[in-house]
């Protein structure tokens, strides 16, 4: 079984090509090998919209597999029941989080389709608070964190929870994301349509990633 996403729950296939984009970033950074906890001392930051977010869920779960600590940043109102007993941190301040140094920061769509209420007071609030905007990019120098990365699983809304300047600045790792997509789906169906690594006796449509 390949399971592609299942509304706001899950999505496997996001998680790994995230997971992908960062340990590329940190192996680069530190020379890690390739282990089943090779992005360990990692710190990554997911900012927004939680609660409706398929990948904050994904994401969490594979990068602390492979290591990473995390932490979720949003409004009270954006956070799902029961995040406290979940392997993370949170917070409700994104400046405080970036001074605790991530390595990366995940920004997530504001999934206005599916708030049936009001979530947070305005957009220009959301916005200012929880919104990585021109300011806290060069916030980043400031605190003398060089090697943090953007990403972003898209689409984006532009000048909501990121800057135009923060999307398409050298720090973005948004297109890579893209591209590592491509690649990382096509290893999945490959692995999926081969049969590689399946029990004997499993037929290849019962593989599952």
């Amino acid at each position: 079984m390949l399971n592609a996403g299942d509304g706001t729950h899950e999505h496997p296939t996001q998680a790994l090509l995230d997971a992908f984009t960062m340990r590329r970033h940190w192996a680069r950074l530190h020379g890690t090998a390739s282990t089943g906890t090779d992005l360990a001392g990692m710190h990554v930051v997911i900012v927004g919209d939680v609660l409706h977010s398929r990948v904050a869920r994904s994401d969490l779960w594979l990068l602390r597999t492979l290591g990473a600590a995390v932490t979720l940043v949003a409004p009270p109102t954006l956070l799902p029941f029961g995040v406290e007993s979940w392997p993370c941190t949170v917070s409700y301040d994104l400046d405080e989080a970036l001074e605790s140094g991530p390595d990366a920061v995940m920004m997530l769509r504001v999934q206005g389709e599916r708030m049936q209420s009001a979530f947070f007071p305005s957009v220009r609030e959301y916005s200012r608070r929880w919104g990585f905007d021109d300011v806290r990019l060069d916030r980043l120098d400031t605190l003398g964190l060089k090697d943090t990365i953007l990403l972003h699983p898209g689409p984006m809304n532009r000048g909501l929870e990121i800057s135009s300047r923060a999307a398409d600045s050298p720090r973005a790792t948004i297109l890579e994301q893209v591209s590592n997509g491509v690649s990382v789906r096509m290893a999945a169906l490959y692995l999926l349509l081969s049969g590689e690594n399946s029990p004997a006796g499993t037929a290849p449509q019962e593989l599952a990633l």
